[in-house]
């Protein structure tokens, strides 16, 4: 059994509102409820060891859903992916997809998010600590917060900047790169890091190869003068839920997307760069290192396409 706000009665409660563009707000110690382990608990008191076998050893895996008016955009895709993931890594989720979608919609709805960020995180518990952790138990939480943007409005508008990375995504052979493991995204947030110090907004990754492959947190996509859309093939990198979207809400215009290898010097010949996550939605690159990019048709129209169909529309109506 579940238990949850509905078990207890709670009731939607009035908390302070933060996004991770512009409140300074720290984390852990904002207002409202976290879902710990079939429990609705106070934020504050949601807390990990300290030799937790997550912390020290990266047996962790995390979503990062966005819900629209309301509604979590695709919530069983990303369940099914978080559960993939914890598989990936050699442990068993011990909630049901059905269990976890709810526990979703219920963080949403007890802490009055309409439009907002939802982020379950399942990792190893501390009961040994070393590489091996047979025993320990599993957990999973679920938080949720209010984010409307991950680039600023105005950096989305004419295009974000980009820095080539030095940190490239690894071969297959090396880590469960398919996963949503929060142990791969080490190389993101120094990339991220990087190219912040230096005024960009995010970096570019090559991956082992020195092919392209994505940014830190959205895959990436390109128009190179011929109508189509050019996308590197997620060999090494997840197949972003958004990505998948895309891709489809592109075909339905009739625009031919086009998934191959692509060399960093592809880069000089293209027209138009935007990437995709559920983050970052579609968001238009304008520079990359020396390159730039104008936000042209094909992006604005999938800009348009996929507000449509998240269901920001509805909320626009409904303001």
């Amino acid at each position: 059994m579940v238990l949850n706000a509905r078990t207890f009665g709670a009731k939607p409660e009035k908390r302070k509102i933060i996004t991770m563009a512009s409140d300074s707000t720290s984390f852990d110690s904002l207002e409202g409820k976290i879902w710990y382990d079939g429990k609705m608990m106070p934020w504050k008191d949601a807390d990990v060891h300290v030799l937790t076998h997550g912390l020290h050893y990266g047996s962790c895996v995390f979503e990062g859903e966005r819900s629209y008016a309301g509604e979590i955009f695709k919530l069983r895709e990303h369940t099914d992916r978080l559960l993939k993931s914890a598989e990936a890594l050699d442990f068993e989720i011990p909630f049901t997809a059905e269990e976890i979608d709810s526990a979703c919609d219920e963080v949403c709805r007890i802490n009055s998010i309409v439009d907002g960020y939802i982020r379950p995180v399942s990792w190893r518990g501390s009961e040994m600590m070393g590489v091996s952790a047979q025993s320990n138990t599993i957990h999973l939480a679920i938080a949720a917060w209010a984010w409307p943007s991950y680039f600023s409005p105005e950096a989305r508008m004419k295009g974000i900047r980009l820095k080539m990375s030095k940190w490239r995504r690894p071969d297959p052979v090396t880590a469960p790169v398919h996963a949503k493991a929060a142990g791969l995204y080490m190389i993101c947030t120094l990339s991220k890091h990087e190219a912040e110090a230096e005024g960009y907004d995010d970096a570019l990754m090559l991956d082992w190869r020195g092919q392209v492959a994505e940014a830190t947190g959205a895959n990436i996509f390109m128009v190179l003068g011929d109508g189509k859309l050019h996308t590197p093939i997620p060999d090494c990198f997840l197949n972003g839920i958004t990505r998948r979207t895309v891709i489809d809400l592109a075909k339905v215009r009739g625009i031919e997307i086009i998934e191959r290898v692509i060399m960093p010097d592809e880069l000089a010949n293209a027209t138009e760069v935007f990437l995709t996550g559920t983050a970052a939605e579609v968001t238009p690159v304008g520079e990359i290192d020396q390159h730039k990019f104008t936000v042209g048709e094909i992006t604005n129209w999938l800009i348009d396409d996929y507000d449509k169909a998240v269901g920001k529309a509805r909320t626009a109506d409904a303001v």
